[in-house]
């Protein structure tokens, strides 16, 4: 016999014959991972019986004939049967399945029904992981089955293999120990009324769609299609298909429980069509990795072989490429830790696959060693009156700065060695502080840098990446210089203030080496993987703000502050530098157009409000573009700009705050330190009716409120010094606003200012006119000293003020201050709270 299945029940001669070593246990029955079981070799002998094997004194008969499936179903039902339960495995009518049997109750039970009527129950667990089942883990419905065949195993277990007969339903368990037995009775499919020809559809549909499968499969025997097409009993092909299918436990026993045959059916059809759709993806999927794995291959053999006919002709790129690398490493000017590690990466370029990713990543490591200045400097000029000159032309002002950047440079020269230590430029913006670096470098004859770090978080944008990462490349640092080719540029790292942390590191913390002079003579980056000196780079740093940047960061720079500028200076700034720049960028010829003093006075005044000039220069571009439009449209106007055209070029003039006449007590005008230079504020102070209470408003930092609280307690506690009784702290509530709410406003410095506004309105004494102060208080009645001394001061003058209190250890900074810039303004300086509140009330 070829191929079909042979009648197991109406031929025991054939079953007897069966032998295997196929073991489908009930304690870890094997997984299958087809629709129908694999062939293998221990399989064989079940396989042979299952679909069928040439036997010389057999016919080729089905295995089982609906003859057969009617005489089971007349077949007496035992009314108590000994219960088997199975595991990850569900026995169908008609099916032979061999089982290994390994607990004691089953081991039992199997030699009592084998010397008996080899009659038995097998009924599925519902959790295949319980090892001692009880009746409660066992399903109702189950099939009865005969023992075909018993082979004892040496370990002890032993195999049976059971053919399904017909099923039963449980109507109680009679016994539990040492195995179960229940009284049942059949459980009889319903009388199906589905006309002849819509069953026949339903078994033509299961056959070719379980043929379907077996093709396309290439895990399941060709004979298994065969002996689908060889059964002609549509209840066994629904129970020979749903035995052998993909599926759970689970959703087996409900196919077994079905009663309906056109349900049944229709049940295992859906299911076989999920199986269909799944092997059909997969079959896809492998057919698209084998695709592509062919391509690979075939590029790779044509690689080779025009490899090879390169090598014929003597025209190999990629040995020209690696022959241009040794060439240009011959004339390399790098240390020897630098070239030994070169010759070893080339010699491992030369090795490697050209089609391998590796090769990309070596390759490109090389051109990076290649490409870094190692020992590559420019000569420095230390002509210090030429650099004097250029520092002169380049910047108005700044007349201490220039001298330090001056000593600094005159150190390098008698030093000789190059070693430069690090400057950090720190002021309000548009000062000139990252202009002072680029003239410094020309000044040095050295090529200039200049690296943002503005919002900069990452750590490897200073440190690189480990090569072996996909998209590697070295750090910022390090990739500058290579793109000047020298190892000592002027480096202008800007706005050092303002680099930020997140998940990928601190790169404040990765500054530290490339800031420490006795570090970065061996700065590590992570993609070179090498020391590499950085000592003789001339690194000049700019901040805004020095308290946001790292403590151990800020101790390795030398801090040299940039002060705003004066109305002089900015004019003489406009006058050299920004209406020069303005006439050549806006391509306006400086005879078309004149700015008198009066109008660059007016524009200052006016049109803006802070420390440097960059706003300055966007008004100047303004008047200047103007005047480019009327040029441009041919229209008649006069190269002199008035005053009174300000208005239509610029706009409203700028609302600034001026001094306004202190007409009430309680109101104090204070000097305030701002980023973009310095400013005035108001302290206005009322009294209501209350208990004593101090209400603080206008978005005031804990640092002001705390001054605004210590003014308050010093003059309690002082009281009868100054003339005012407790009733008044006792009945009135204070209340001090400082205007402009939506400005977050902190700071000691106000703390006089506060103090005197409360005196003035407890006393009710009027603030002397044209008076401002700045100072911190502290609860012994000491005033201290603050800082922003000069932007204050030149705030105090625009706004009008002619009088300025200041604590005694500020003098020196009013003295750092040239004598022009101080015309008009008187300067009283105190050490006591007393002191103010005697030159501030009247």
């Amino acid at each position: 016999m070829r191929c079909g299945m042979r009648q197991i029940s109406s031929r025991p001669e054939v079953a007897q014959r069966l032998t295997t070593e196929r073991s489908i246990s009930c304690r870890n029955p094997e997984n299958r991972s087809g629709v129908f079981p694999q062939k293998r070799k221990q399989d064989m002998e079940f396989h042979n019986l299952q679909f069928g094997i040439e036997d010389e004194d057999a016919e080729l008969i089905p295995l089982i004939s609906a003859e057969d499936e009617e005489n089971i179903n007349n077949e007496r039902t035992p009314e108590e049967l000994p219960i088997l339960p199975l595991r990850n495995t569900v026995l169908f009518p008609g099916m032979v399945i061999p089982i290994t049997v390994g607990r004691d109750m089953s081991i039992k039970l199997i030699n009592d029904a084998h010397k008996g009527t080899k009659t038995i129950g097998v009924i599925a667990q519902r959790d295949a992981e319980v090892d001692e089942p009880t009746p409660d883990h066992l399903y109702q419905i189950g099939t009865l089955a005969t023992i075909l065949k018993l082979i004892k195993m040496p370990d002890g277990n032993m195999t049976v293999v059971l053919q399904g007969k017909k099923k039963f339903t449980v109507a109680e368990f009679t016994q539990l120990v040492p195995y179960f037995k229940a009284r049942v009775s059949d459980y009889k499919d319903t009388r199906n009324n589905a006309p002849d020809i819509e069953l026949k559809a339903l078994e033509d549909s299961l056959k070719e769609m379980s043929t379907n499968i077996i093709n396309l499969s290439n895990n399941i025997p060709s004979e298994a299609g065969t002996a689908v097409n060889n059964i002609d009993s549509l209840p066994f092909l629904t129970h020979f298909i749903a035995s052998n299918l993909n599926a759970p436990t689970r959703e087996k026993q409900e196919i077994l429980e079905i009663k309906n045959l056109r349900e049944r059916a229709e049940k295992v059809l859906k299911k076989l069509d999920g199986e269909l759709q799944a092997v059909k993806l997969k079959n896809d999927i492998q057919s698209k990795v084998k695709s592509d794995l062919d391509k690979q291959q075939r590029e790779y053999i044509l690689q080779q072989q025009m490899k090879q006919i390169q090598d014929e002709l003597g025209a190999n790129p990629i040995a020209e490429e690696i022959k241009s690398k040794k060439q240009k490493a011959l004339g390399k000017k790098w240390p020897e830790h630098a070239a030994k590690t070169f010759e070893k990466e080339i010699a491992r370029l030369e090795r490697t696959n050209t089609q391998s990713a590796e090769y990309g990543v070596q390759n490109n490591y090389l051109d990076v060693l290649l490409d870094l200045p190692w020992d590559e400097y420019s000569t420095d000029n230390f002509d210090l009156r030429h650099a004097k000159e250029i520092l002169d032309r380049d910047h108005f002002g700044l007349e201490k700065v220039k001298e330090r950047i001056i000593e600094h440079l005159a150190v390098l020269k008698l030093k000789g060695d190059m070693r430069s230590p690090i400057i950090c430029l720190y002021g309000p913006p548009g000062v000139g502080k990252t202009s002072l670096g680029k003239s410094v470098a020309e000044a040095l004859g050295r090529k200039y840098v200049r690296m943002s770090l503005g919002g900069l978080r990452d750590e490897a944008e200073i440190r690189g990446h480990r090569k072996t990462y996909i998209g590697a490349m070295p750090g910022r640092v390090l990739q500058n210089l290579k793109k000047v080719g020298t190892g000592n540029p002027l480096f202008v790292l800007d706005e050092i203030d303002k680099l930020s942390r997140d998940a990928h590191g601190d790169p404040s913390s990765a500054m530290l080496e490339v800031l420490d002079p006795e570090q970065n003579h061996a700065f590590h980056d992570n993609y070179v993987d090498l020391d590499y000196d950085l000592s003789k780079v001339m690194f000049i740093a700019t901040a805004n703000n020095l308290g946001t940047i790292q403590p151990p960061l800020r101790d390795r720079m030398e801090i040299i502050e940039l002060t705003g500028y004066t109305t002089e200076e900015k004019a003489e700034i406009a006058k050299r530098h920004l209406i020069p720049k303005q006439f050549a960028d806006n391509g306006v010829a400086p005879d078309r157009v004149h700015l008198s003093d009066e109008v660059i006075q007016a524009v200052i005044e006016q049109y803006t409000n802070e420390s440097g000039v960059r706003g300055l220069e966007k008004r100047i571009s303004k008047i200047i573009r103007h005047r480019a439009k009327q040029i441009a449209m041919d229209e008649s106007f006069t190269p002199e700009v008035q005053v009174d055209e300000l208005k239509k070029i610029l706009g409203l003039p700028y609302e600034k705050d001026r001094y306004t006449d202190n007409d009430v007590p309680g109101v104090v005008t204070g000097l305030a330190w701002t980023p973009s230079g310095g400013d005035i504020l108001f302290i206005e102070t009322a009294l209501t009716p209350g208990e004593g209470k101090l209400s603080l408003t206008g978005n005031l930092g804990d640092v002001m409120k705390e001054s605004a609280t210590i003014a308050l307690a010093y003059l309690k506690a002082h009281s009868a010094e100054h003339e005012l009784t407790a009733e008044a702290f006792e009945k009135k509530n204070v209340h001090i606003h400082v205007p402009q709410g939506a400005t977050p406003k902190d700071g000691p410095s106000a703390g006089i200012t506060m103090l005197t506004a409360l005196a003035s309105i407890y006393s009710g004494r009027k603030v002397k006119k044209y008076l401002a102060m700045t100072g911190e208080i502290t609860l012994r009645g000491k005033v201290l000293p603050v800082g922003g001394i000069k932007e204050k001061i030149l705030a105090a003058k625009r706004a009008g003020i002619k009088e300025i209190i200041l604590c005694e250890r500020n003098r020196k900074d009013i003295d750092d201050i040239e004598a022009s810039y101080l015309s008009g303004l008187t300067f009283h300086f105190v050490t006591e709270m007393s002191e103010v509140l005697h030159l501030a009330l009247e």
